[in-house]
């Protein structure tokens, strides 16, 4: 199910740490067997002390047909499950019924994933385009097949309500969501959780991942960078000093894999290196790129689970501290930028992004500085304009080579096959298709050639694509390496004739190049 027609309802109930909770208290379980939508609205007491365990996968499981149904079931009196929860001496814990709930209260709020809750949760800049879709979708559904909550409230204020909005009203006003309580300890509400939801929607491998190695560096990292250092801090127990290192390092990679945010069909050049940023693509990315920042010219570590459990915080502002100096040496106006241009690095021959180009791109250049291996970025950059016109002719042939890739080799493979192809230009000079082939180890299993579309009807791919062809044609290039340049990510201004050879500041004496061009190889 694509991640743009969910949704994103996390800013509903608030996450809180199961261990931090201590033992449960012994209330009196019937004096709260059930909870209304009269419990989200202001001034009471239940809604304020809801939460989510810390570990919970986003709720953002449901699409805007899913959130109606829930509604219409409410409204009309339909069989709604039990929400199921945990009484802890300072909260209730949501142990099932988590997305129940949320509806309800963003039913009253009018908030589904794009309102004021949830601009203060996720930060009105860092909430997706996929999400605010989602969310304008959730909202036209109500108002058309049940009527939002404000609909609702003129109903009842109405002189002459008919019949069936009385049903209605009454229903909305007296219903409440049945209550099952879990007794006992944190040990034993974390179990029932378990217990309860590997019975529902399976996790993905990412959740399983982040939920299994959720105090790791990395995961604690990919939370925060995803969500723009804003949402649910996981960081909230380490020191604050050090978690406004960690919200700062994770603005600023969020911003550098990110930004723009990508939209289609392509009508710029601007694009970013890491593609979308919804949540399940971007996670995916994240991870692997955080990890690959983070290898050693051993190339360990191979996984997130091999870092111990952070405790200070300390371990996930170095992992980020390392993620944010690879991202700044692929693109950014550092000193040791190299540029590179998303459209022709990043993206394939139908103008999509292709995490394995990008994730195998980053593990080449994460590699060789782990090595401390200069010569290859002084190599690559004299081959620089040769190979730039490769990836840009041979895309198609690319994309087939990553194709006859079985899936959890594509990065290293196409790591290695970048190597090698920079060494091959930089050695023998230009390259063939065979040669790209033999480097693939997939000789005699790939047919040059690419699919043509019979349809009449240009689709987003073919615009994008097009689009990206036409604009590179006129895009400005290095004079030093005659790579191109991209300016709204990553520009040196250079003194053609040197300032200490008596050069102006002048137009004529400014030309554009990439800031590793300028720093490292210009003389």
């Amino acid at each position: 199910m694509a991640s743009k027609n969910l949704v994103n309802l996390d800013a509903m109930i608030l996450r809180e740490d199961f261990a931090l909770q201590g033992k449960s208290t012994s209330p009196t379980f019937d004096s709260i067997n059930s909870i209304s939508v009269q419990n989200f609205q202001p001034g009471n007491f239940i809604a304020p002390i809801l939460r989510k365990p810390d570990f919970q996968r986003e709720t953002n499981h449901w699409t805007a047909e899913q959130v109606v149904s829930l509604l219409e079931c409410f409204i009309s009196g339909d069989l709604i499950p039990s929400v199921i929860l945990w009484r802890s001496p300072t909260y209730l814990f949501v142990i099932d019924g988590g997305h129940r709930l949320s509806v309800l209260r963003a039913w009253i709020e009018d908030d589904y994933g794009d309102g004021t809750t949830s601009k203060k949760f996720f930060g009105d800049d860092a909430i997706p385009k996929e999400q605010k879709q989602a969310a304008k979708k959730a909202r036209e559904l109500i108002s058309e097949k049940v009527g939002s909550w404000q609909q609702f409230q003129a109903l009842a204020n109405s002189s002459q309500p008919s019949e069936e909005d009385l049903k209605k009203i009454n229903t909305v006003n007296t219903r409440g969501l049945p209550i099952q309580w879990v007794q006992g300890d944190a040990d034993k509400a974390e179990a029932s959780f378990f217990k309860i939801n590997t019975k529902g929607t399976p996790l993905d491998d990412i959740e399983e991942l982040l939920l299994k190695n959720r105090k790791k560096p990395i995961a604690i990292a990919s939370r925060a960078v995803i969500r723009y250092g804003m949402g649910h801090k996981y960081w909230s127990s380490f020191p604050s000093k050090t978690g406004k290192q960690i919200e700062t390092l994770a603005k600023e990679l969020h911003t550098t894999l990110f930004d723009p945010e990508l939209n289609t069909p392509i009508k710029t050049l601007d694009l970013p290196l890491g593609g979308s940023k919804g949540v399940r693509a971007a996670l995916q990315v994240l991870i692997e790129f955080i990890l690959t920042a983070n290898k050693n010219h051993l190339g360990k570590p191979t996984g997130i689970d091999e870092y111990d459990d952070d405790e200070s915080g300390e371990k996930t502002v170095a992992v980020l501290t390392r993620a944010v100096e690879l991202a700044k040496r692929i693109s950014g106006n550092d000193q040791g930028s190299l540029g590179l241009h998303p459209a022709i690095y990043f993206y394939g021959p139908t103008g999509r992004h292709v995490s394995p180009l990008f994730m195998g791109t980053a593990a080449l250049i994460g590699q060789k500085l782990a090595n401390n291996d200069k010569a290859f970025f002084s190599k690559f950059t004299t081959v620089r304009g040769k190979l730039e016109t490769l990836l840009i002719i041979d895309k198609p042939f690319i994309a087939t080579i990553l194709q006859k890739t079985v899936s959890p080799k594509r990065v290293t493979q196409y790591a290695e096959l970048l190597d090698k192809v920079i060494s091959h230009l930089a050695e023998k000079g230009d390259i063939t298709d065979n040669d790209l082939v033999d480097y693939a180890r997939l000789t005699g299993k790939i047919f040059v050639g690419s699919e043509k579309s019979n349809s009449t009807n240009f689709s987003d791919d073919t615009k994008s694509a097009t689009f990206i062809s036409t604009a590179l044609k006129s895009a400005i290039k290095c004079p030093i390496c005659n790579g191109y340049l991209d300016p709204q990510k990553s520009i040196s201004y250079d003194h053609i004739q040197p300032k200490r050879e008596g050069g102006l500041g002048s137009i004529d004496n400014c030309q554009l190049m990439h800031p590793y061009c300028n720093q490292s190889v210009k003389k």
